[in-house]
């Protein structure tokens, strides 16, 4: 199911033994247009410190009322590798982040989260004795499936309120992303037209974009002014497959369903 990235802002992560905070924003991998985590505001019990939790650790997800249930004690999200908000989180940190607790990184293998389509097959087991870095370590020397690289992480926090130019002009700025809920994958850019078009939303998915100019907030798209102010209006309550169909029709390009394979575990 599609759903609106804000409706987790500020929601309560609770672990297996206590809540541990609040969802402050969340990073993005700017390749795959994928939320590898959240960053949870740990409010008193850490002193205000930031951490980071990733989908692979979600139990469950309360949409309703703001709550992300995950499968960690507090514990071990107390000794966590810690993050600076002012500075990129960089791969050997995310590497820390995996060690510690006992998943394999997303970027080893094939799939959206390294061998699977879905965050959730990683489930790591309470105790369990894992040496992630080992493994990994040793599949990078023995296959060329991906390289080790570099981490393309942002901020949604950063990218909301970038400029969205179309093909001949500015048509707006992102105020929302739409992800899937089970892939976490961005589907969508929610796009604010309102200085243009009486406060119309559209919305725009990332294979429509031709460049993105980070230094400069800016984010341009294939289709025209026209084209885009002649598109279905997003409004939240709408959002199904019906009108994704529409959506792609409208601008004549294949929906992402028609070109993936099934999602396996």
């Amino acid at each position: 199911m599609l759903r609106s990235v804000k409706h987790l802002h500020n929601a309560t992560i609770g672990a297996t033994d206590g809540d541990i905070g609040n969802v402050d924003e969340f990073l993005f991998d700017d390749e795959q247009w994928t939320i590898r985590y959240m960053v949870v505001n740990t409010g008193d019990w850490l002193v205000d410190q930031l951490v980071l939790i990733s989908p692979m650790a979600i139990q469950s997800v309360d949409w309703e009322h703001h709550r992300v249930n995950v499968n960690l004690p507090r514990q071990k999200v107390e000794g966590a590798p810690p993050i600076e908000t002012d500075q990129p989180v960089s791969r050997q940190k995310e590497e820390d982040f995996a060690a510690h607790y006992g998943y394999n990184p997303y970027w080893y293998g094939g799939g959206i989260w390294g061998v699977s389509m879905t965050p959730y097959a990683f489930q790591p087991v309470p105790g369990a004795p894992i040496d992630v870095l080992a493994r990994t370590a040793e599949r990078h020397e023995l296959s060329d499936e991906q390289p080790h690289g570099e981490n393309h992480l942002r901020s949604t926090s950063e990218v909301r309120n970038y400029h969205i130019h179309a093909s001949d002009d500015e048509i707006g700025h992102v105020s929302d992303f739409i992800i899937d809920d089970e892939t976490w994958q961005i589907r969508y850019m929610v796009i604010d037209t309102s200085n243009w078009w009486f406060g119309k939303k559209v919305l725009v998915a990332p294979e429509w974009i031709t460049r993105i100019d980070w230094g400069n907030a800016q984010v341009d798209v294939a289709m025209s002014r026209e084209q885009i102010k002649q598109g279905p209006e997003f409004k939240e309550s709408m959002l199904n497959r019906t009108y994704e169909e529409q959506l792609y029709q409208h601008y004549r390009r294949p929906g992402y369903w028609e070109q993936q394979p099934p999602k396996t575990s």
